[in-house]
């Protein structure tokens, strides 16, 4: 099973995430969040890295702000996570890979969510609602994605830990896991916001693989 490593501040640590055994880095281009990666990494950094597949995390930020960072940091991925409109992915994804984040609540209607961007988008990524655009620490309820024709690749986030191994390989084998790409991991695996406890990550892919 893939992991995505996301909220990566250190170059040291990035360049770390092959060895531990994940197949992306999630570097966050959200000057808000406490994790945002050009407060602690420089854009000739960041495109130094080439043995990870790099996320670049981006929130209502424009569309050509997007694409000089993909073109700056040479990113191989983008994960839009606030209000994008489906035209909107769309001129990103003529450009790169785009991941449409949604948020999901207790009250949510996934499938219907997420129809509009079926077309514009290569890939869904599904994190719990929050009072902010930040993740929350907190697991939402993968019942929700129960009977839901995802018809795309994608990654679940939201709160997963160190201990989720078993409850994740449980719900892979379901039929609403059958589009699951990868298993995105941040806040639950750190030492202080945007440091990871590489040893925690390491024994997690293994103990998921």
């Amino acid at each position: 099973m893939r992991v995505k490593v996301c909220g990566i501040t250190e170059s040291e640590q990035l360049s770390a995430l092959q060895e531990a055994g994940a197949t992306f880095g999630g570097l966050i281009f959200y000057p808000r969040s406490p994790r945002y990666v050009l407060r602690h990494m420089t854009t000739s950094q960041i495109k130094k890295e080439n043995n990870i597949n790099k996320v670049g995390v981006f929130v209502n930020a424009t569309v050509e702000e997007v694409l000089h960072m993909v073109d700056e940091c040479r990113l191989h991925m983008v994960q839009l996570h606030g209000d994008e409109s489906p035209r909107y992915c769309e001129k990103i994804a003529d450009y790169i890979s785009v991941v449409k984040a949604f948020r999901v609540s207790e009250t949510d209607n996934v499938g219907y969510r997420i129809q509009e961007y079926m077309n514009v988008c290569d890939m869904f990524l599904f994190d719990t609602e929050g009072a902010g655009y930040g993740g929350t620490g907190k697991k939402f309820n993968w019942e929700k994605l129960k009977q839901v024709a995802v018809g795309k690749p994608y990654f679940l986030s939201g709160g997963i830990e160190p201990d989720d191994t078993e409850k994740l390989k449980i719900f892979a084998a379901q039929p609403e896991a059958k589009a699951l790409f990868a298993i995105d991991i941040n806040s639950r695996f750190e030492t202080s916001p945007g440091i990871k406890d590489m040893d925690k990550v390491k024994t997690f892919i293994q103990k998921l693989q």
